[in-house]
């Protein structure tokens, strides 16, 4: 089950590449809260269902109406905070009992079979309304120490009423098991990265590349302010950034008031960031917090070197300072801009790092992936 299927951030991607990896052996079917498109961005392997579960927007107005209106008069109930143990989540955080309904009789209409739901609202509304004859297996696609207080007191409160709790990193699992102390079954599963043809070799250009949502999180704001410094050094190499966001124009905005309107580029979303990728020769991390950070797992697997914030979680998990990529301290634009600096500078290195990446890689393509899934749910379904 996912918030919204038809958007285009990295849960959304991991969970598709997670359908498509089972589907060949099992019934699979994918559950949208939301939906804002008319098809998902990402390729869905037509064995596996999709099931959207409200035709609306998470701001509560129907998918169809134009932007900026509403024709759903049930969507003034958002005038009122949720009262359900989900609300801590920022995505739930208004009444709207229509669709907190549609979710309660999804879960409840399942009766066998395993149940994965891949957000904290979500895994709330697993815990204490899914039946117990499922198996319910709830991920965090982030970590447990970006929580504010009131949701991860929920959390704790409500996650040993499951079967699993699947985690990405090796960090995050160490600080569940802190809190929950036993009280319920913790797995470290990581994103899964499956193999693709980029398309005809280019040959690498001097090309940056970031991606991700154009919101704070993944600190482009950061990018761009250490990219300055290394423009001056640079001027030939650019940087693009792949994605949307609500920080677009403060960002576009922010290019302009550097002076690098001709070195930095916002590409917005594309269906061919694997080429895109494999044209590059560095890939930039500058997030201020992550889960295991899904675009830093496809830029290694098509061989790019990373220079990345060791920011709370996932890059130190992958990236191994100075062998296949590197570590520069969180939210540090200095040293940021230093290491990119160092990475454009020695093209040898580059070019072994980015060899290193590719092997590192390894470790996260989808089938060993998936096979770490299939054990996990064959194991919680025999108990």
């Amino acid at each position: 089950m996912l918030h919204n299927v038809y958007g285009t951030g990295g849960t959304v991607r991991t969970v598709i590449n997670q359908a498509n990896a089972l589907c060949a052996t099992h019934d699979v079917e994918i559950a949208s809260v939301y939906r804002t498109k008319e098809a998902p961005v990402f390729a869905i392997d037509p064995r596996v269902r999709v099931v959207t579960l409200t035709q609306l927007r998470e701001d509560g107005s129907r998918w169809t109406d134009p932007s900026g209106t509403n024709s759903r008069l049930a969507r003034k109930t958002r005038w009122f905070r949720n009262r359900l143990p989900h609300r801590h989540d920022f995505r739930y955080k208004r009444w709207d009992p229509q669709v907190d309904a549609a979710v309660v009789r999804y879960l409840r209409a399942e009766r066998s079979g395993v149940l994965v739901t891949t957000r904290p609202g979500l895994n709330l509304l697993s815990a204490w309304f899914a039946p117990r004859g499922l198996v319910r297996v709830a991920q965090d696609h982030m970590n447990l120490g970006t929580y504010k207080p009131a949701l991860r007191e929920a959390m704790l409160r409500a996650y040993p009423r499951l079967d699993a709790v699947a985690v990405l990193t090796e960090a995050d699992l160490a600080a569940y098991r802190e809190v929950l102390d036993g009280r319920v079954r913790l797995e470290r599963i990581p994103n899964g990265v499956p193999a693709r043809d980029p398309g005809p070799a280019t040959g690498r250009t001097p090309t940056v590349v970031a991606a991700g949502r154009l919101g704070r999180q993944k600190g482009f704001d950061l990018l761009i302010d250490a990219f300055g410094t290394v423009h001056a050094r640079h001027p030939e190499w650019q940087l693009h950034i792949f994605g949307e966001g609500k920080l677009r124009a403060r960002l576009a905005a922010q290019i302009e008031d550097r002076g690098l309107g001709g070195a930095v580029r916002l590409r917005g979303l594309t269906r061919t960031l694997d080429r895109e990728l494999a044209a590059a020769s560095v890939f930039a991390l500058s997030s201020r917090f992550e889960g295991l950070p899904m675009v830093l797992l496809e830029a290694m697997a098509a061989a790019v070197p990373v220079v990345a914030f060791d920011c709370p979680t996932g890059p130190a998990e992958v990236v191994r300072d100075g062998r296949n990529g590197l570590l520069v301290p969180a939210e540090d634009t200095a040293a940021l801009a230093e290491g990119l600096c160092r990475m454009i500078e020695d093209a040898d290195g580059r070019e072994a790092m980015g060899r290193a990446a590719r092997e590192t890689s390894g470790a996260y393509a989808m089938p060993a992936v998936a096979r770490q899934w299939e054990r996990l749910f064959a194991d919680l379904a025999r108990r």
